[in-house]
């Protein structure tokens, strides 16, 4: 099997020596961190994709999309609740029917006055 050696030449990547928190050293016995060599380069910022834009965010229009989404969510969830109920009762009053029973529908009367 072949090892695998750890890339030298590149100075991007850095070593940190962890201490067990348990040591027998006193807290103001501690090593100094060794410094690497050069300066580590700063991390890129996302400036670079920023676009500059001709006009300014419209706040009002983003939120009542958001609240036309949230509504148009909501109205499909109640629809797959209620599509859900009916084929679930739907199967019930088959398997009724099915097992030869009679009074598998439910009448409802009106009380005549």
């Amino acid at each position: 099997m072949k090892t695998q050696r750890p890339i030298t030449s590149d100075g991007e990547h850095v070593v940190l020596k962890f201490r067990p928190r348990t040591s027998a050293e006193p807290p103001g016995k501690r090593e100094e961190p060794t410094r690497s060599p050069r300066p580590l380069p700063v991390a890129n910022d996302l400036s670079r994709y920023e676009k500059p834009r001709e006009e300014p965010d419209d706040f009002r229009q983003r939120m009542l999309a958001n609240i036309a989404a949230f509504a148009f969510t909501v109205a499909l969830t109640a629809i797959g609740i209620w599509l859900a109920m009916s084929i679930a009762d739907l199967r019930k009053t088959q398997d009724c029917v099915l097992m030869g029973r009679r009074d598998c529908a439910k009448i409802s009367v009106m009380p005549r006055g």
